[in-house]
């Protein structure tokens, strides 16, 4: 029996490893065991349900299979987002990352940026309505909304999954809505609202307070009657964390694979990024970007979601034709 608040975190490798992680092409040996305010120790085993959880194939998602990275583009249909809110035609946003190979669409209709306001239902389902319409059948396509109303529109208009980034905690009816649906929901972790969410976030350990977190939400979609194959987690970087939070999740995320579903990651552009990157606008934060989404790739995520899909895409395949263990090439 599981230790209670002990975790394992398998320790990623690009080859030789004695099991697949997730079933995807990262391969780990090892694990760290993490205990509250303790250093992590190096551990060999892990309890068989861990050890289960860890390596189980996730199922395929709109029909993706998740053995390999998948990458999500952003369009945001919103006036106000952090990164390109009003800078495009959203449609021509849609056109242009489906061409750069996206292998799902992000659709958003309320900025949920760090101080944003609320918006009403209408107003999000009218900016979102007709990007749909012009992207469903081309790619799977996702809605990013926290609104039983928007998303039951959205799933009328064709969307095939919901991404709500409050993980359920903004509207109760929600979960209901997409288990109706049968569709798969990504819940992602934030601490507060957009409004106030990065005024003094607070952590007793970030990293497994938001497992914890995540855990509760995923306990909560299958008691609303959503199965655990169709559920992505989030933890949520940049949403009421600060820049230490943020990296202190990124160095140990294939913590996440212990809650035995596919990790959606977003860290494209925001603010971090160019903090430490010292770049001031977001368009020229690519290059970070690119940097944190291939180590998490290395550590096994699943899905990016990132703004700029050609650029990433670019880096992914030169990082994958570099780390492929190939005898062929030997």
């Amino acid at each position: 029996m599981m230790e209670p608040d002990v975790y394992y975190r398998p320790v990623p490798r690009l080859e030789g490893g004695r099991w697949r992680l997730a079933g995807g092409a990262i391969r780990f040996s090892e694990f760290e065991m993490l205990r509250r305010g303790q250093t992590a120790e190096p551990v060999a085993d892990a309890p068989p349900a861990v050890l289960s959880a860890l390596t189980a194939p996730r199922a395929p998602l709109m029909g993706l299979d998740l053995d390999r990275p998948r990458l999500m583009g952003i369009v945001n249909a919103t006036p106000d987002s952090f990164s390109d809110g009003g800078s495009y035609d959203p449609h021509a946003q849609a056109d242009m990352l489906v061409g750069a190979g996206a292998d799902i669409l992000d659709i958003g209709g309320e900025s949920t940026r760090p101080g944003a306001a609320e918006i009403g239902a209408a107003e999000e389902i009218a900016r979102i309505r007709p990007v749909l319409r012009g992207a469903v059948g081309r790619v799977p396509v996702s809605v990013d909304t926290r609104k039983a109303q928007v998303a039951r529109a959205a799933l009328r208009a064709g969307a095939g999954m919901i991404n709500d980034v409050s993980g359920f905690d903004f509207d109760p009816d929600l979960g209901g809505v997409v288990a109706a649906a049968g569709v798969p929901v990504c819940l992602m972790h934030a601490q507060g609202l957009p409004r106030t969410m990065q005024d003094h976030p607070r952590y007793d350990d970030v990293l497994l307070d938001v497992y914890d977190a995540l855990a509760a939400r995923i306990a909560r979609a299958e008691a609303a009657g959503i199965a655990r194959s169709q559920i992505v987690i989030d933890p949520g970087i940049g949403f009421g964390k600060t820049l230490a939070h943020n990296l202190a999740i990124l160095r140990r995320i294939s913590l996440y694979h212990g809650l035995g579903c596919p990790i959606l990651l977003g860290v494209s552009r925001k603010r971090f990024v160019g903090t430490i990157g010292g770049a001031d606008a977001p368009p020229d934060r690519v290059p970070g970007s690119l940097a944190l989404t291939l180590a998490a790739v290395a550590q096994g995520v699943q899905i990016h979601r990132v703004h700029d899909v050609a650029q990433i895409a670019q880096g992914l395949r030169l990082w994958q034709a570099v780390n492929r263990n190939d005898e062929a090439d030997r």
